[in-house]
């Protein structure tokens, strides 16, 4: 982000949980996630060759904007790969692009049908054993519903813009997200992956504005379990100092021609607030917490959870780009995947992230065939992810790690990697080591 947190009253506000960095364009065309312009058609790979910073050539034994030299015979997430977008879209099999809206329909079918089972079990035993486990399950089925919603807003729910429109506003809203308003900046993020300027979310913040922040904003930005519900300041006011809401067409986020599309989902938004009130004047505010407002927090931190892992946390670094070294390609190859162990099905293999975000328009029940057949392309440029057991309890090492470590990227550079302040609120620890 290339402004000051504090430019407006909103950036101040949302400075406190300041978490989710981006700078967005407004988006120039409302689509549906068009292959032609989501998957980097155009791509073009520049040739192998070692890459520089601003701060000059890598040197034997020093470190780079954040990362140190690797020898010639490591592999260099960095450098540019061997190959194109196509190559990997031709090792695909056919039939994974192609959408089965009967198909996606029996997946949104089967989430409702667990979701109004599992309200029929907290009414039926209303008991403060059953409680928990109805709130662990509700919030993850929450997070099921989302991930439905957000294939609609890809397009890769259906051939049907109209289908898709639907029923991602039905899904969405019933979790209080605005369908389009969310629907946009996402393309945004997809189209500008790996970008330190111009991606939308969980982007780096550059040495300068990070140095800028008062103590609590490092503290509830760098301090876990804290980031894990930045999911609703996002979506009111976006990142510490940016204009807009996902909730207002006339935002910085929308082109003009979008706002109706904005307004829709806003009303629909509204009109599940409103259902939310009527219900808590039915059967009291204390049940509807119980019942919807605990789960919405259990699937906000779902969403956090999973967005960051997809993106941060590996075990090795990986490169953020800027200029002439961006590429749709390199950006979406420093993607990460990851295993959630039984919840992989549940959540509709959300964690097949890579393929999913150079091809938004592959539907997920398609995306690990699709991986599967392009591992041979990527190379080593594909990181396998690390086996999960029954619940994937080995993330958490990654996430608690990675949000507390890395904390900035070099205000210079053309590649750039995350960089650790050990001194983050003013103390004298030393700098652990990445």
């Amino acid at each position: 982000m290339l402004v000051e947190s504090k430019e407006s009253q909103l950036g101040s506000a949302w400075s406190i949980f300041g978490i989710i960095q981006g700078f967005s364009r407004p988006p120039i065309f409302f689509s549906n996630w068009s292959a032609e312009k989501d998957d980097g058609r155009n791509e073009k790979t520049p040739s192998l060759r070692t890459t520089k910073s601003v701060d000059g050539e890598r040197r034997e034994g020093e470190a780079v904007n954040g990362v140190d030299n690797v020898s010639e015979e490591e592999f260099d997430p960095s450098e540019p790969p061997p190959f194109k977008i196509a190559n990997i879209r031709d090792a695909i099999p056919k039939h994974c692009w192609v959408k089965d809206p009967w198909r996606s329909l029996s997946y949104v079918l089967r989430d409702f049908v667990v979701v109004f089972g599992l309200l029929a079990m907290a009414f039926y035993f209303d008991n403060w054993v059953v409680w928990p486990l109805y709130w662990a399950a509700q919030g993850t089925m929450f997070w099921a519903l989302f991930v439905l919603g957000h294939d609609c807003g890809h397009g890769s729910f259906s051939d049907s813009p109209t289908l898709n429109s639907v029923v991602g506003h039905i899904l969405h809203s019933s979790i209080l997200v605005p369908y389009h308003g969310w629907r946009i900046s996402h393309r945004t993020h997809h189209q500008n992956h790996g970008h330190v300027e111009n991606d939308e979310s969980w982007v780096p913040l550059p040495e300068k504005t990070y140095k800028s922040l008062d103590f609590a904003t490092k503290f509830f930005r760098f301090k876990v379990p804290f980031p894990m519900f930045a999911y609703p300041f996002y979506l009111w006011v976006r990142s510490p100092g940016k204009k807009g809401s996902h909730y207002n067409p006339y935002s910085d986020l929308f082109h003009p021609s979008e706002r109706k599309y904005v307004i829709t989902s806003t009303v629909c938004w509204t009109l599940m607030v409103a259902l939310l009130v009527y219900l808590c004047n039915i059967i009291g505010t204390v049940q509807m917490l119980k019942l919807y407002g605990v789960p919405y927090v259990i699937f906000v931190m779902w969403l956090d959870f999973v967005t960051y892992l997809h993106h941060h946390g590996h075990e090795k670094k990986l490169p953020w780009y800027r200029g002439k070294e961006w590429s749709y390609l390199r950006g979406g190859l420093t993607t990460v995947d990851r295993d959630y162990g039984m919840f992989n099905n549940i959540h509709h293999d959300i964690g097949t992230h890579v393929i999913h975000h150079l091809f938004p328009q592959i539907p997920h029940y398609h995306l690990i065939e699709a991986t599967e057949a392009a591992k041979p392309v990527l190379g080593k440029y594909y990181r396998e992810p690390k086996k999960s057991g029954l619940i994937p309890f080995h993330l958490l090492s990654n996430l608690v790690r990675s949000i507390e470590h890395d904390h900035y990227v070099s205000d210079t550079g053309e590649i750039v990697f995350y960089q650790n302040d050990s001194q983050k609120y003013g103390s004298s620890q030393s700098k652990k080591e990445e």
